[in-house]
């Protein structure tokens, strides 16, 4: 019964050990994405296709009648 004691603070330690390298290694910069701003003009946009309206907006627009 002691030995899942030991396993258990073993296990605690660590994976606060892990979590405390992971928040030194954001802090420090480690993810930080230098590469894609550089190159982001060379992709290519993608295509946005206008959005039309509805129904309800094209029955409320006033009628003109040409003179």
């Amino acid at each position: 019964m002691s030995v899942i004691y030991v396993l258990l603070a073993i296990s605690i330690t660590v994976a606060i050990l892990f979590f405390l390298a992971f928040i030194l290694s954001v802090k420090s910069g480690q993810y930080d994405d230098s590469y894609t701003p550089s190159v982001r003009m060379l992709f290519e946009d993608e295509v946005v296709k206008p959005v039309s309206k509805s129904k309800s907006e094209k029955q409320n627009k006033p009628i003109e009648l040409n003179k």
